[in-house]
């Protein structure tokens, strides 16, 4: 939902899109309180996964700026410029990071996983959604040294992490 944007002054977008690029680059991120009475925290999840995804999709794509404007088409011209200037001005630096990130996972042998289906049930009205979770347990070993990751996931971010999983992917296979 890129149209939440809306919601920020065009003059604060370039501050807020910055701020995802550092996130995406492994930096430190924009913080909910910064914006708070301005989102939601459903819209807060809602427009950082949509605004960092689409940044990783148009770098790892190599998006063309026509093609990113396309991607951004339901914003207004003010803030459609300022995602398009800062994934111009960032594409490299969003690229090795996803590179880097491509190859820390390549790098790490998964040994075992452990798929398992949840129903949120911590409350009457997250029962009655009968919101499915999943529930991934990974062991991984970097380093010699081995570690437990778990990850609970709704559906929507399990579809966020293949789609960046594959544009990664793709990354990869481009460099090679």
């Amino acid at each position: 939902m890129i149209k939440l944007l809306d919601k920020l002054p065009s003059e604060e977008c370039p501050k807020l899109i910055h701020r995802v690029v550092d996130g995406v680059c492994g930096r430190s991120g924009p913080r909910r309180t910064d914006y708070g009475e301005r989102w939601s925290l459903a819209e807060w999840v809602e427009l950082m996964n949509t605004l960092s995804s689409l940044i990783r999709f148009a770098v790892g794509r190599g998006c063309s700026d026509q093609e990113i404007q396309e991607l951004l088409s339901d914003l207004d011209t003010a803030r459609a410029e300022a995602v398009l200037q800062c994934v111009r001005s960032r594409f490299d630096e969003i690229r090795h990071a996803l590179v880097d990130r491509t190859n820390a996972i390549s790098s790490t042998q998964l040994q075992d996983f452990n798929w398992q289906l949840k129903l949120a049930l911590s409350s009457d009205k997250l029962s009655a959604l009968n919101t499915p979770l999943l529930n991934l347990s990974l062991d991984l070993k970097e380093n010699g040294i081995q570690r437990s990751v778990n990850i609970e996931m709704n559906k929507e971010e399990l579809q966020t992490l293949i789609s960046a999983l594959e544009a990664a992917n793709k990354v990869v296979l481009q460099l090679k």
